[in-house]
């Protein structure tokens, strides 16, 4: 059976797709200048209402290179971008790679320490965030090696007319920086450009690290995933191979955040390496992903299954015309079989002709890796490998592949696959490891099962995964039960310690507005549940809540709700029996 089979359900291709293909050697940079030596007027993205060709775009990011190399960024140094989707980010992005350094991404939103914790984790002599978040930087800046910040603002990449509608609202609230800040301002940052008269063009392999993304990895602690050139620009290729309909000039709704593999791997990069246009977001609500859908009549959305569950209720999608839209991806968490079908619905109502696909990936191999076929769904499935992608199900933690059908942890393997978690050998050898077929792969810590035609089915990860009287109770499954009930909107299940069963199992659900949070509801969804789930897994309590905690990606973060019931537990234990 092995690997080899799993990868090809079909001949030599699946449907339109093929399953090899001849990979790019240049740098990220590359490939992109090459699309705009192709398509220089054409719109490489929109930011509020303001459009930039590939040949602006391309002058920009030569500029902010010329600009970087006046400052002292030389080859292999790490550059911190903490910024939303917009302008100025994509420029640094594309520069830091075309002087040889590489590109630390974080979340603007992060917390003090944690900004501390990754600019001294990758040693960034640099770093460029927006003007509302300067004074984080600069509380923490005298505890790293940081040299510059570059402060942007995004009044700076609008229109006259939109900038100053956005400084007599947005731009009011944002606190101001001291005039005599140690900073240098993006305006006058790129002017350093003209300082620049040397070659600042360093000529790099498509093997060399360029990307530092961050992720909890298999363990749950941070850690940086160190990626390649290559890394990226085959998974555009892959990402543009399973969409034969994708033409040049389509338009992708970029609102996944650019510090996340899936946002910047799949709507940023993927888009600009095939010659696409990507809407940019900055920031990102149902209510605003909703508008631009419809104003910019975009061609491909991608989302995590907690967006389309909102799209699903915002009243402003009401009569939307969804005929333009060519793909529809979920990725970043499971999307439940009903919210699928509701979904599908949706759409059909809308007048698309597409269906929502699901995807599955790791941030150690950027982000998708499996994606469901254009015209072949499997109900449950997380689709089948990307070309040249290899998938195999073994006994957790081995290299014995299982049958077909058979539970255990996927691993997978691929031009992807990242060079190393940063300063972290010992858990960059147990997550890469070398087999006998000559191939790395990545033990995932995630289960599923594959079918015999190589359709994968995502069970959870090992390390989610609830112990309740010495049965494995996979939280995933018994939200998809949950989530299948009408007076449902969304759901998220945990274990609770318990000194009988070791854990027991709780939900916590978001109701259908307008549903009563009475016991009369819970006792209706606790008796749905005994229909489905075995006595061992069935919920101890239900409680509702108005909203689900958010992960900064938009999944649901049960970790958060494990952390609350654990305070709770331990405030009862230490109140004592009441007298």
């Amino acid at each position: 059976m092995g690997a080899i089979t799993a990868k090809m359900p079909w001949a030599n291709s699946v449907g339109d797709v093929p399953l090899y293909l001849d990979y790019y050697e240049g740098t990220m940079f590359d490939k992109v200048a090459q699309i705009a030596e192709q398509y220089p007027n054409n719109v490489a993205f929109d930011f509020m209402g303001k459009s930039t060709t590939y040949k602006q775009m391309v002058h920009e990011i030569e500029r902010c290179a010329k600009a970087l190399r006046t400052i002292g960024v030389r080859e292999n140094d790490k550059v911190t971008i903490a910024m939303p989707n917009c302008p100025q980010a994509i420029y640094m992005f594309y520069a830091v790679n075309l002087v040889g350094a590489i590109a630390n991404m974080i979340h603007p939103l992060s917390a003090e320490k944690e900004i501390e914790f990754y600019l001294n984790e990758s040693e960034s002599v640099t770093a460029i965030t927006l003007d509302q978040f300067y004074h984080k930087f600069e509380s923490i800046r005298a505890n790293t090696g940081v040299v510059n910040i570059i402060i942007a603002s995004v009044k700076d990449a609008l229109s006259k007319p939109v900038r100053a509608g956005y400084m007599l609202t947005e731009g009011r609230k944002i606190k101001k920086i001291p005039k005599d800040a140690p900073v240098i301002r993006w305006n006058e940052f790129m002017r350093l450009s003209k300082a620049c008269f040397y070659n600042y063009k360093v000529k790099r392999q498509s093997d060399d690290p360029a990307v530092i993304l961050y992720s909890g990895g298999t363990t749950g602690t941070t850690k940086g995933i160190v990626l390649t050139n290559k890394n990226f620009n085959a998974l555009g290729q892959q990402v543009g191979a399973a969409n034969p309909m994708f033409r040049p000039g389509d338009k992708m709704l970029a609102a996944m955040p650019i510090f996340h593999g899936f946002g910047l791997g799949v709507c940023i990069h993927t888009m600009l390496s095939l010659g696409g246009r990507c809407i940019l977001i900055p920031r990102f609500t149902a209510k605003s992903y909703a508008k631009q859908i419809v104003k910019y009549r975009c061609n491909f959305i991608a989302g995590v299954p907690t967006l389309y569950e909102a799209l699903l209720r915002l009243p402003s999608m009401e009569g939307a015309d969804l005929s333009c839209l060519k793909g529809v991806f979920s990725g970043g968490d499971s999307l439940s079989i009903e919210l699928k079908k509701k979904f599908d619905k949706f759409l059909y109502d809308h007048k698309a002709v597409v269906q929502v696909r699901e995807g599955y990936g790791t941030t150690e191999t950027v982000t998708a890796c499996c994606l469901t076929p254009v015209n072949y769904f499997k109900e449950g499935s997380i689709g089948v490998p990307l070309p040249d992608i290899y998938i195999k199900i073994v006994e957790p933690g081995t290299d014995r592949e299982l049958p077909y059908g058979e539970e255990g942890e996927i691993l997978l393997a691929g031009p992807t696959v990242m060079k190393e978690y940063m300063k972290h050998p010992e858990e960059t050898a147990q997550t890469l490891r070398r087999h006998a077929d000559g191939l790395t792969w990545v033990y995932t810590g995630d289960l599923g099962t594959m079918d015999d035609e190589g359709f994968v089915y995502f069970k959870g990860r090992a390390k989610r995964m609830i112990i309740s009287s010495g049965y494995n109770v996979y939280p995933a499954q018994i939200e998809n039960i949950l989530d299948a009930h009408e007076l449902v909107q969304m759901s998220c299940v945990i274990g609770v310690p318990d000194a009988y069963r070791m854990q027991k199992v709780k939900a916590f659900v978001k109701l259908v507005p307008g549903t009563p949070a009475n016991d009369e509801t819970k006792e209706l969804l606790l008796a749905h549940c005994r229909k489905y789930i075995a006595k061992y897994a069935m919920p101890y309590d239900i409680e509702f809540k108005d909203d689900m905690p958010k992960t900064l990606v938009g999944k649901v973060a049960y970790r958060v709700l494990e952390e609350e019931e654990l305070a709770k537990i331990k405030a009862a234990e230490e109140a004592g029996p009441k007298t």
